[in-house]
């Protein structure tokens, strides 16, 4: 019987996620939904809107049976290691099929930009070189590279390119492929507003829906998020811990590069070609975050790999971490809540799975206390790092305490409330 994953940040959970999750319900009857969720920050190197147990209830109510947490380490990263990390998770838990969105909906042309990315020629080497050699940044100069050596220039390819959604579905296709993972993929065509529509709708995109909440409009987006949503959105304004902002960190951040040294910053994941001393230049000269953003930028370094990059910084990850975890992949599955499918489901992950199920504090303290050298203390210790910090951003100064993950418990869906817990 199948067992569906889905790789999400629901940031917030909306309309288009329980689209999703219902046709893959739908359509392949599965056994159980899995979904694995960034934690308290997401892929463009900022923190969620709400915090991960909140959007856990969210992605229950919506019809996920399981909620599985993406370890830091993947979920802030650029789309390959993100979506590496994702479904290596996935097949640990037991999916059989790996379900997402895309602009195009065309398994088989994605399949072809995968499969040249996984077979990485010396003519596509040089093709991508050439490309970043001329300040391309890595997405515009692999597209370029790509449709060069598929001799395809058309308007079809570049849209195939440059979607976001196509872009992820991609490296799900290619990570398969790479890993030999035994997930079989299933792509739907993404409805509703483009990811940089800022128009609120039925259909609109979380972009827009962020927009909205920070604007102080949530009245507004009600068409947007199913009605659990909306009520779990308007519990956590209510009760001072959302929506956590956007840029919360800027003082931490200018702090820590104004005190930074070249020798420590040239250690950090990403900081690379010299670039650390435009960050130690552009610190000194900035007052704010975006202002520090935008003098770091460049044609080659986009807002969301400096949105990254700088996140990176004021962890300390470095690049010898980085380079360990990728080799061991993920080493745990931290869950963050079950539906009573789910649970019935859990019995099967806890048997067949090669990675231990952290669904406690006290797994959590054992693993660190018990492996304090192995990668998966390390990998864990970021996230927890990453959960501390998140809570010094939470509006409310009374509930900024640390140490959320050991004392928070797994949310557990119960079916006799219609998504109240």
């Amino acid at each position: 019987m199948a067992v569906v994953g889905i790789v999400a940040e629901f940031n917030p959970f909306h309309n288009g996620h329980r689209w999703l999750l219902e046709e893959a319900r739908s359509k392949l009857q599965p056994e159980a939904i899995i979904c694995v969720m960034s934690g308290s920050f997401v892929q463009r190197g900022e923190p969620a809107i709400c915090d991960k147990w909140a959007r856990t209830r969210m992605a229950l109510a919506g019809g996920a049976d399981l909620v599985i947490e993406l370890p830091f380490c993947f979920a802030a990263r650029s789309a390959y290691y993100f979506a590496s990390g994702a479904l290596r998770i996935l097949q640990a838990a037991g999916a059989t099929h790996v379900v997402f969105g895309s602009e195009s909906g065309n398994l088989t042309a994605l399949n072809r930009v995968a499969s040249l990315l996984v077979d990485e020629t010396t003519a596509y080497q040089q093709q991508l070189k050439s490309a970043l050699s001329r300040g391309l940044s890595y997405p515009a100069a692999r597209a370029c590279a790509v449709k060069h050596i598929l001799h395809d220039d058309s308007p079809e390819m570049s849209s195939l390119l440059s979607g976001p959604n196509n872009i992820l579905a991609i490296e799900y296709l290619r990570v398969i492929k790479e890993f030999g993972l035994k997930l079989i993929p299933v792509t739907y065509a993404r409805r509703g507003a483009t990811y940089h529509d800022l128009e609120v709708s039925e259909l609109a995109s979380a972009t827009a829906i962020r927009h909205a909440i920070y604007q102080g409009l949530l009245n507004q987006i009600t068409p947007a998020l199913p009605e659990a949503s909306l009520n779990i959105l308007q519990e956590e304004v209510q009760a001072g811990r959302a929506p956590i902002p956007v840029d919360g960190l800027e003082l931490a951040i200018l702090i820590q590069l104004r005190l930074a040294t070249k020798e420590r910053l040239q250690e950090v994941y990403e900081i690379n070609e010299g670039l650390e001393n435009r960050l130690l230049t552009a610190a000194r000269q900035s007052g704010t975050l975006p202002e520090l953003r935008n003098s770091i930028k460049s044609k080659r370094y986009n807002l969301t790999r400096v949105n990254r990059m700088l996140l990176y910084s004021l962890f300390s990850v470095s690049k010898n971490q980085i380079a360990l975890f990728d080799q061991a992949g993920p080493q745990y599955l931290r869950l963050l809540g079950f539906s009573s499918q789910g649970r019935k489901f859990l019995q099967q992950v806890k048997n067949n799975s090669i990675l231990p199920l952290l669904s406690t504090g006290s797994h959590i303290a054992k693993l660190i206390k018990n492996h304090p050298r192995h990668i998966a203390s390390h990998m864990l210790a970021l996230d927890i790092k990453s959960s501390d910090v998140f809570s010094l951003l939470i509006p409310d100064p009374g509930q900024r305490q640390a140490g959320q993950d050991f004392l928070r418990q797994v949310i557990e869906l119960n079916p006799a409330q219609s998504g109240d817990f």
